[in-house]
């Protein structure tokens, strides 16, 4: 597709929203393009030491290199992390802590959409592990040194796609390739059915783990750590090409061009990433499709009770406990 997005408010956001990076440390996953490219790419540019997490090929390679291209004084440490595999995010978390004493911000942003019904290597739904299980996986792995930063930041990535029916038990179990499967061409056309279904699961449980972790950081008096959760509209990056060739939907220029460019579809998980005046639980991101990212308030569903008790329960059941202990306050 030959389209091109004007950028309108990623220049914006890093004057009035941005901070000196210089002597962070900064971890995002999915960085080979869209908004976690131009996420990596910003920060790096405010000085920060940027560790880019994602799974080993070709185009994981030559994006690195893009990005030292287009940032030479930028400090980028590539580190292989495969969110459809528990052991490499395990390997991963052991690789960052073996080479670094603290991590500033954690930038939980790759993500499948709408993709078929099938399970990953570990049995779980293709989905549901990448955009949701490793993330818990991976923070509460890093969480300690997350604490060491003393002002450590938690940033999730939902989407629009997070408004719907309340979270169920089942899509977090071992059921990949046994729920629903993978719904009929009107259906992906006209983005419902069971594809659709997942992936809503997924971006609904990126905002219940984010309530839910303010929720237990608060009780264990725990302020060093703040969670904060971005959307970011609809982006023109390569996501929308992968579920296309996944049968999952159909791309159209006509339906792109409501949308915004990856820049400012970053501007979101930027914008949490680098506000110095965020606050635990802050959600940014356009207040519809498009925009400017924007302090917005969560819709009830995304704190519900019910909703962040089946995502930490189905979450821990998966990867194991998120410990607090040793924390102040714990």
């Amino acid at each position: 597709m030959d389209l091109t997005l004007k950028t309108l408010h990623l220049e914006d956001v890093l004057a009035n929203h941005g901070q000196d990076m210089t002597g962070k440390i900064v971890a995002v996953t999915g960085t080979t393009s869209g908004t976690g490219y131009v996420c990596a790419r910003e920060l790096a540019r405010k000085g920060a030491t940027v560790i880019l997490l994602n799974r080993q090929s070709q185009r994981a390679t030559e994006s690195a290199q893009n990005l030292q291209q287009e940032v030479p004084n930028g400090v980028f440490d590539a580190i292989t992390c495969d969110l459809q595999d528990f052991a490499s995010v395990q390997t991963a978390i052991d690789t960052i802590k073996s080479k670094y004493d603290k991590l500033d911000v954690l930038v939980n942003n790759a993500g499948v959409m709408a993709l078929k019904d099938q399970a990953t290597k570990d049995g779980y739904d293709v989905q549901i592990q990448t955009n949701v299980l490793s993330h818990f996986l991976l923070t509460k792995g890093l969480f300690p040194l997350l604490m060491a930063s003393g002002q450590g930041r938690v940033v999730n990535h939902s989407s629009m796609a997070r408004l719907g029916d309340p979270l169920d038990m089942k899509y977090f179990g071992k059921n990949g390739g046994n729920l629903g499967g993978d719904g009929t061409p009107e259906e992906n056309l006209s983005f419902k059915g069971p594809r659709w279904q997942r992936y809503h699961q997924t971006k609904l449980a990126n905002c219940a783990f984010t309530y839910g972790l303010k929720e237990k950081l608060e009780a264990a008096g725990i302020d060093q750590v703040i969670p904060l959760l971005a959307h970011p509209g609809l982006a023109l990056t390569q996501l929308q090409f992968t579920t296309t060739e996944d049968g999952g939907m159909q791309t159209s220029e006509e339906l792109m061009s409501r949308g915004q460019s990856a820049e400012d579809g970053a501007t979101g998980i930027i914008r949490a990433a680098m506000d110095p005046e965020a606050q635990s639980g802050d959600f940014f991101g356009p207040e519809n499709w498009k925009g400017y990212p924007d302090r917005l308030p969560p819709e009830d569903l995304l704190f519900d009770e019910a909703n962040i008790r089946v995502n930490w329960e189905g979450c821990e059941a998966a990867v194991g406990t998120f410990s607090f202990s040793g924390a102040r306050g714990a």
